[in-house]
């Protein structure tokens, strides 16, 4: 009898990709689709056309009032405080796979299936997150809030595939999405306006001043939530240098510029702290570290104060943005992490 695993299908490339092998490999599939926000209208046709193209039974999920709740309103607070959010890693455990592993359980199957590109190993007892195979498609740190309870359900098939080979694999199957470019930045933004979709919802954001880094007033910004923390581009001001975003002041409505040296960090301190399994992250310990998720991990030394870490890295690290995560590994090896304060 074959086992049975659901598979997280969006009708992109990626996930129908990653059920059609599993059919190959002979597992009985189940496709799941998450109905999010009014734009995932059209994420639920693909799924749907892509589980006829499949031959796979699909269960719709409706999940907007939970997402609208935990990550919606947390995207729009933390522009509205200053603060650079990264909704992706705030709906994996609250509401994405939260729901994947209750449809788990409910449909009697055995694992879980995504298109992330990222690893799993299990050793003494636990399921390890890694990253993936490829460095430039790796996505394990926007999995780093997962726990055992969720690891040790999942399987990523893609883990050491090149994008390249998936879209090979999608027209060898004759799956109609083998040409479908690859999703955008922030699934309930389609048009990725972010301050256009917070006024929309909060009202107009009012302009206020930009502090030069002498520390004295040199142009108007469109207000805070049309920027974050180490950006360049896009200021609209001339100062005949490059300058930088070094702080975002919500309370005074000021934006403090710096050139590109004073932006950068020899500590951090993080909060709201995850791990990938218990007691994960050490005292003492000698980590690597992203503070976003296209920067290279540095090298940086993790201390443990309360229910917080402070992060000393051994080279500093040039705008770490509050409400960023920043997340700890040791070699391939994801320890957890939590959000830059």
């Amino acid at each position: 009898m074959s086992q049975k695993i659901l598979v997280a299908l969006s009708g992109g490339v990626d996930s129908s990709v990653c059920a059609w092998l599993l059919k190959q490999q002979g597992w009985e599939v189940g496709g799941i689709v998450m109905k999010m926000s009014p734009a995932h209208e059209q994420t639920v046709a693909d799924a749907q056309a892509a589980a006829e193209q499949l031959g796979i039974p699909l269960l719709v999920r409706d999940l907007e009032e939970d997402f609208s709740r935990e990550v919606i309103s947390y995207f729009m607070e933390e522009y509205a405080r200053g603060r650079t959010p990264n909704p992706c890693i705030v709906c994996n455990p609250k509401i994405k796979f939260r729901a994947l592993m209750e449809a788990v359980e409910e449909g009697g199957y055995e694992l879980a299936a995504t298109g992330h590109y990222a690893g799993l190993q299990k050793k003494d007892g636990l399921t390890l997150l890694t990253r993936g195979e490829n460095p430039e498609r790796d996505q394990s740190y926007m999995l780093y809030r997962l726990g055992q309870k969720e690891l040790s359900r999942l399987f990523f098939p893609l883990a050491a595939l090149p994008k390249d080979q998936v879209r090979e694999l999608a027209r060898q199957a004759g799956l109609s999405c083998a040409e479908k470019p690859d999703s955008q930045e922030n699934c309930f933004i389609p048009d990725n306006d972010y301050a256009g979709y917070i006024e929309a919802h909060r009202g107009a954001c009012p302009p206020g001043e930009f502090i030069s880094p002498e520390g004295v007033p040199c142009g108007m910004h469109q207000g805070i939530i049309h920027y974050t923390v180490g950006q360049r581009k896009r200021l609209g001001i001339a100062l005949g240098r490059p300058v930088f975003i070094r702080e975002i002041d919500p309370d005074t409505n000021r934006i403090y510029l710096a050139d590109g040296t004073d932006t950068c960090k020899e500590e951090i301190i993080v909060t709201d702290i995850s791990e990938t399994f218990p007691g994960a992250i050490r005292d003492g310990d000698e980590v690597q570290v992203k503070i976003r998720s296209r920067a290279s991990a540095a090298p940086a030394v993790v201390f443990r104060e309360g229910n917080q870490l402070r992060i000393r890295f051994a080279v500093p690290q040039r705008a770490p943005a509050p409400g960023q995560s920043a997340v700890l590994y040791q070699g391939d090896i994801v320890l957890g992490g939590g959000f830059i304060c």
